[in-house]
């Protein structure tokens, strides 16, 4: 199993003058500290107008200088939104394309469509065509990575001729492709597409975690034309993770921030289905929202204490025997790329790399 960093960009309130900038700063220094102690890879997400939970609006430029600082370490986009109008598929393939060639070739290329209404209303993106619009925008990346001149034709995006999207990406064919879900019926579909795959089970046990990837297996079985010009099986699943000299200091600094994660991440999802039902659409697609909606009204996500998290290792906290231990239960699981995301909240940055360091020196290694 391979570890990546994985990362938000939380803001906690007040938002004092500077805050922001030293989130960043603290985010930059603990990845080429993740670098330096052998993580395999940084991946952080792209998200719009989310208060507190993530302030990561334009990944690709701190993506431009982990490139420019680290040597070795992969750097995952977790995820590249794909729908109108977040991301035209050419500029996204030409985006992509310069990171690869400034990084020497360590982009790994996650994509998705969103699930929060703050993004998906805020941009006006329609959610009854976004999972369309994501198979279609990959199509059209991949065309323009791999063909000399290229043309999108298809429903959602024209081009009036054939053009030279440029640069082309040094990975060739192309990067590694993958694409995120949480819903179960999305599990199928991304092994459908023959890409890897990022399993947002947050808040999960990790043997959840099987029940996820039967299906994505069930939709890589099924897959007999990849949207990439090679399959990519690679599974990837995200969790929340702090590890301590001691258990005791583990368990105190993780708490508040483990349990405030997953609450938070719950009703981003809950708010897809709220505005869908305020709109008196069909779920669709985002039927997987309408649990969230129903756990967030009955006051279940109470339930989310960080002893539950703990016990039933639904985050990995611990000293470094500890975090092995639940570790191996993903890896049993049949994950192969663990994204720690090291600050879930407000973790302090002397602890956040206190973690990271540990974790490449004393945990990694088991894996090894």
């Amino acid at each position: 199993m391979k570890f990546a960093l994985f990362y938000e960009i939380p803001v906690p309130k007040p938002w004092t003058p500077g805050k922001e900038h030293m989130a960043y700063k603290n985010t930059l220094e603990q990845a080429i500290l993740g670098d330096e102690v052998g993580f395999d890879a940084f991946w952080t997400v792209e998200h719009h107008f989310l208060e507190e939970y993530s302030h990561c609006s334009n990944p690709e430029v701190l993506y431009g200088a982990i490139a420019a600082r680290t040597k070795n370490i992969r750097i995952g986009y977790g995820v590249r939104l794909l729908p109108q109008p977040y991301n035209h598929p050419i500029r996204t393939a030409e985006s992509v394309a310069v990171l690869d060639l400034l990084s020497d070739g360590r982009v790994d290329f996650g994509t998705g469509r969103s699930s929060s209404r703050a993004e998906l209303e805020g941009f006006n993106v329609d959610p009854d065509t976004a999972r369309e619009q994501w198979r279609e925008a990959l199509r059209h990346i991949v065309g323009a990575w791999t063909n000399e001149y290229y043309q999108a034709d298809g429903e959602f995006w024209k081009m009036g001729g054939p053009r030279r999207v440029q640069p082309k990406p040094l990975q060739q064919p192309h990067p590694p492709i993958f694409g995120a879900t949480s819903s179960p019926q999305g599990h199928e579909e991304v092994g459908r597409q023959g890409i890897g795959l990022c399993s947002f089970t947050v808040g999960l046990p990790p043997e959840e975690l099987t029940k996820s990837l039967d299906l994505y297996r069930k939709g890589l079985s099924e897959c007999t034309e990849p949207v990439g010009k090679f399959k990519n099986e690679t599974a990837a699943t995200f969790t929340m993770v702090h590890c301590a000299p001691t258990k005791e200091e583990a368990y105190a600094v993780a708490k508040s921030s483990f349990e405030w994660y997953p609450k938070a991440g719950a009703g981003i999802i809950a708010s897809v289905a709220e505005w869908m039902e305020e709109k008196k659409m069909d779920l669709g697609t985002y039927q997987y929202a309408a649990s969230p909606l129903q756990h967030k009204r009955d006051g279940a996500l109470e339930y989310l204490t960080f002893d539950y998290i703990h016990d039933s290792g639904s985050g990995v906290v611990g000293d470094p025997d500890e975090c092995v231990e639940t570790f191996q239960r993903y890896e049993a699981a049949g994950c192969d790329l663990m994204l720690c995301l090291v600050n879930p909240y407000d973790i302090p940055h002397d602890k956040v790399m206190q973690s990271i360091e540990l974790i490449g020196k004393e945990v990694i290694p088991a894996f090894r």
